[in-house]
């Protein structure tokens, strides 16, 4: 029987707890309608003792100190609520050097979506590939450099460490988990009962392009506010911020050093996500679309389309335009 233990971060997401819980348990239960041993025996881990409730059960669910150091073979780290992820890594900490140990015992290791900043900060990724929340990638590569973070990658297995991308991506990973650990066929039949479509590794499609506000570079600010309203305009990047009062030179490393990106590769991502929202929101003909989001060569658009999101722009419509 695999001894899974499952942490209780502070600020975890519920959801994401569910869902682990609900695939591991559902599968137990196929096992038993067999008459054979449950392969899964599930427990909830904490860093602190917070109330006696916690030293007993939660959610039916036997939990444990992680001071226990009880010996297991799966630990699964969930997702946080909070978009403050430097901050829920803090107050997580205690979970560091335990999660170290467990893994040097031979335990094997995943996060689901955001819970791969805890294992990041642990060094226990430096190395080695990951993903996350396609939109939480950035800042994972920043806190995280020495991590080989494969963005657009729903589930990443290197050795005994796995993560999983956003949200839905959590079953991809679950999955993932049961093919290597009851086969293909459990698997399957759990994909089946999830509704999950197994053939899906890729997440750049949810991106969304949240441009960075958070900073005090008025000079960058207006950049952002002029490619921001003229992106539909065909003219170069030169054009669009020929009226700021500095030298190109200036205003793109001031940019990239703002935003993390140039201003050529923030008119691009502008253009590209009006491209999608026209293509999710729209019946306009593919032509329209590409002249209302600022380019005026389709094969061009089409390339940086498939380049940034990791389909086609018709493939994009068929899957999430609203008015079929």
């Amino acid at each position: 029987m695999l001894q899974i233990g499952i942490l209780l971060p502070r600020q975890y997401k519920l959801l994401s707890l569910a869902a682990i819980l609900d695939v591991f348990e559902t599968v137990n239960k196929i096992y038993n309608q067999k008459d054979q041993l449950a392969p899964f025996e599930i427990t909830l881990l904490y860093a602190t003792k917070t109330t006696s409730a916690m030293e007993d059960a939660l959610f039916g669910y036997p939990t444990k100190s992680i001071s226990d150091n009880a010996a297991l073979n799966l630990i699964l780290v969930p997702s946080f609520t909070t978009d403050n992820l430097r901050e829920a890594v803090e107050e997580n900490h205690e979970y560091l050097p335990w999660l170290n140990q467990q893994y040097h015992t031979g335990a094997e290791i995943a996060s689901f979506c955001t819970g791969a900043f805890l294992l990041g900060a642990s060094g226990l990724l430096d190395g080695k590939i990951a993903t996350t929340h396609v939109d939480a990638c950035k800042e994972f590569a920043a806190a995280f450099p020495a991590v080989n973070l494969c963005p657009d990658k729903t589930v990443t297995r290197d050795g005994r460490m796995y993560t999983s991308g956003g949200a839905t991506s959590t079953f991809h990973l679950l999955l993932h988990l049961l093919e290597i650990h009851c086969g293909i066929a459990i698997a399957v039949r759990a994909a089946k009962i999830f509704a999950i479509d197994m053939g899906r590794d890729k997440q750049a499609y949810f991106s969304t392009f949240q441009p960075s506000r958070n900073h005090h570079d008025d000079l960058v600010a207006t950049a952002q506010q002029k490619i921001e309203t003229s992106y539909h305009d065909t003219g170069t990047i030169e054009e669009m911020i020929k009226d700021i009062p500095s030298s190109r030179r200036n205003i793109v490393r001031r940019f990239k050093l703002v935003t993390g990106i140039t201003p050529i590769e923030y008119l691009q991502q502008t253009r590209i996500e009006a491209a999608k929202k026209l293509l999710e929101q729209t019946g306009q003909q593919m032509n329209e679309i590409i002249f209302h989001s600022g380019y005026n060569d389709p094969k061009a658009f089409r390339k940086i389309f498939r380049k940034t999101v990791g389909m086609t722009p018709s493939e994009y419509r068929e899957k999430f335009n609203v008015i079929k």
